[in-house]
């Protein structure tokens, strides 16, 4: 294996939905079939149907900062299951953030994650000719690159610029790493802090100077080194993914509030960063440990709400209204509640926030950070 096709491994190593790459043993055999890693789990419409609400404040507007789409076996979200979904709630514009999707089959190892953004741009477009509805998706596109090939990385981020220059905003390397109770798959060799390695870094600084964002996607237990690093570039955005990855499953089973314990004076020290901001959500994984997918019935927005409050106030608290946006994280969070349900656990939460504040995470926050169009 090569040395960049490595590095690519790791960087897509983080979970979706069951906490690892699940089911397939050998590296090489991940490397080669990246796609058939995480099709295993779709989300099941029948379960999801069973608690059925409507939405709370339809007219509200929304801008969804988080969402994936691909086309994989026996696992499709594409831009009619994101239409379908997001129908009950008024949201306008989305966000969409990388999820090791139609990569190229060929070219230079290094450059084959433009593919990705490549296949939204066209996504997008379709979207954008109205005959979806009023909703825009993918006006804002986060990609991927290895940043970890230091200076090399410039003309991957400018190869993925090209592929879309007026929605790529920023890029996600993910960070997430746990031990083998947690990812049992994961390869001895992946690196337990790739943000403070210093070839990581020497990519990073390239950020800055093409305008883009950092998409922070780690767990609850390396924290500490996303805050280094928002000290060590403040001129770069950083958002703070799924509110840090608190471990609800493995080694950390059974153990919620020494996690909530450890996670919320790792949050409070990064919200010190005025360059980073976070996004509230993408906590209903299986990775989390709450187990509603194997409910007999999808949970209620109440019971949502009662599971998580703790955990968005305090980031709400610390952050501020105005650093802060909802996101949905679907359709790995489809896994465990309906878009529906979800959105309006956000809105009951709010309910106490003025006007300003609540327009702000659910949709200011994020037309701001991603630079959006008004729609």
């Amino acid at each position: 294996m090569s040395d960049i096709t490595r590095r690519s491994f790791f960087n897509r190593a983080g979970t979706y939905g069951l906490g690892g790459l699940a089911g397939v043993g050998a590296l090489e055999a991940l490397v080669s079939r990246p796609v058939m890693a995480r099709s295993a789990v779709q989300p099941r419409r029948d379960w999801l149907s069973q608690t059925d609400e409507a939405a709370v404040e339809p007219e509200l507007p929304i801008i969804d900062p988080h969402h994936h789409l691909w086309d994989r076996p026996g696992n499709r979200y594409m831009l009619e299951e994101l239409v379908e979904d997001t129908r009950a709630h008024n949201v306008r514009q989305t966000v969409f953030v990388e999820c090791t999707s139609m990569y190229r089959a060929d070219g230079p190892e290094e450059l084959r994650v433009v593919g990705e953004t490549e296949f939204v741009q066209g996504v997008a477009a379709k979207s954008a000719s109205g005959g979806y509805g009023e909703m825009r998706a993918a006006t804002g596109i986060v990609g991927s690159a290895d940043l970890r090939l230091g200076d090399r990385v410039a003309p991957v981020l400018e190869a993925q610029i090209a592929a879309s220059p007026q929605r790529f905003r920023g890029i996600r390397h993910r960070a997430a790493w746990a031990d083998s109770t947690v990812l049992p798959n994961l390869s001895p060799d992946a690196p337990q802090h790739v943000l403070l390695d210093p070839d990581f870094r020497r990519g990073y600084a390239h950020l800055r100077t093409y305008g883009l964002s950092f998409e922070g996607w780690l767990y609850h237990t390396h924290i500490a080194d996303l805050t280094d690093l928002a000290h060590t570039f403040p001129d770069t955005t950083i958002i703070f993914n799924h509110l840090g990855g608190p471990i609800g499953v493995g080694s950390y089973a059974g153990r919620r509030d020494e996690v909530f314990a450890a996670w919320k004076p790792a949050v409070t020290e990064l919200a010190k960063c005025p360059n980073v901001v976070a996004k509230v959500g993408g906590i209903q994984m299986v990775v989390n440990g709450y187990g509603w997918h194997e409910q007999a019935e999808p949970p209620t927005s109440d019971e949502l709400l009662a599971a998580n409050a703790d955990w968005y106030r305090h980031t709400i608290e610390q952050f501020g209204p105005d650093r802060c946006m909802f996101e949905s994280n679907f359709p790995v969070d489809k896994l465990s509640c309906s878009y529906t349900v979800l959105w309006n656990q956000f809105k009951k939460l709010t309910t106490g926030f003025s006007a300003d504040e609540r327009a702000a995470m659910f949709h200011d926050t994020a037309k701001r950070v991603y630079r959006l169009p008004q729609v």
